[in-house]
């Protein structure tokens, strides 16, 4: 059975979409990936999209949507995005924090670097 791997923000938009498209795209043979907040936004940050199509061919929108946590399975691993914006509750404690700054609002250069850092942090972790 897969361990299934949540990566959690408030917002449930930017952060916590790319690594679970990023998650399943680099390792969703071995874990299933899931993103989720404690409040949701009607899409996905459309920036976050852009970069990912133009990065990795990957489109969040066809599969992906803005959940809350108890829309999610139970995760083996919870990973906060970062706290800079709150950390919500889900009911335990995280297993890490990426610290990762939000990128809404910033350059391409910004999402590119954060995207990059997440992607880091999904290879420690399957490997």
């Amino acid at each position: 059975m897969k361990k299934k791997v949540a990566f959690i923000c408030v917002h449930n938009s930017c952060r916590s979409q790319i690594a679970e498209a990023l998650g399943k795209h680099l390792a969703g043979d071995k874990y299933d990936f899931y993103s989720a907040g404690t409040e949701t936004k009607s899409r996905i940050n459309q920036d976050a999209v852009r970069m990912m199509k133009q990065l990795y061919g990957i489109d969040m929108e066809l599969t992906q949507y803005s959940k809350t946590i108890d829309k999610i399975p139970a995760p083996d691993i919870a990973i906060s995005m970062g706290c800079d914006v709150g950390c919500p509750f889900i009911g335990r404690a995280f297993d890490d924090n990426w610290g990762l700054p939000d990128p809404t609002g910033q350059s391409d250069e910004v999402f590119a670097e954060v995207i990059k850092q997440i992607e880091n942090n999904i290879l420690s972790i399957i490997y």
